[in-house]
């Protein structure tokens, strides 16, 4: 009986988890070709070109969310919306650098891939679950 209700919360969840997953691919992408575009055309300083960037992946992942798997949700709107989405990833990427300082300085895995593991691979997975947890708990609560 326990894996029926577990099937089916999955099944409920599934919708959910791919409408996200797919405005944080587009999130993604968008800071990719932002950045590029900035640092490679444009000659912007890394720093600078990278917020910009980040700040349109940040608003791309919002809009994606908003009208894709939390279309239905109108529990918040507007700029405190905006605002806890944007605290939401800053906290996420938050995260990820604290797995890459906690691999890195603590754990005296210094090399390049084990850099890149701490924090794109284990951190980024620690900040999605942050973020999809945080998206649908926090940002777009469902209407009481």
């Amino acid at each position: 009986m326990s894996e029926i209700t577990t099937l089916g919360r999955v099944r409920c969840l599934l919708p959910e988890v791919l409408g996200f997953a797919v405005a944080g691919a587009l999130a993604y992408a968008t800071d990719l070709l932002v950045f590029a575009s900035l640092r490679i055309s444009q000659h912007w300083p890394p720093v600078e070109a990278k917020i910009v960037s980040a700040a349109a992946a940040c608003l791309v992942a919002y809009l994606g969310n908003r009208f894709g798997p939390y279309r239905n949700r109108s529990r918040h709107r507007g700029a405190r919306t905006v605002a806890l989405f944007c605290a939401l990833q800053l906290a996420a990427a938050l995260v990820q650098v604290a797995c890459l300082l906690t691999s890195h300085y603590l754990l005296g895995y210094t090399s390049a891939r084990a850099d890149l593991w701490a924090g794109g691979v284990i951190g980024m997975t620690f900040a999605t679950a942050l973020r999809f947890w945080g998206t649908r708990s926090l940002v777009f609560q469902r209407s009481p």
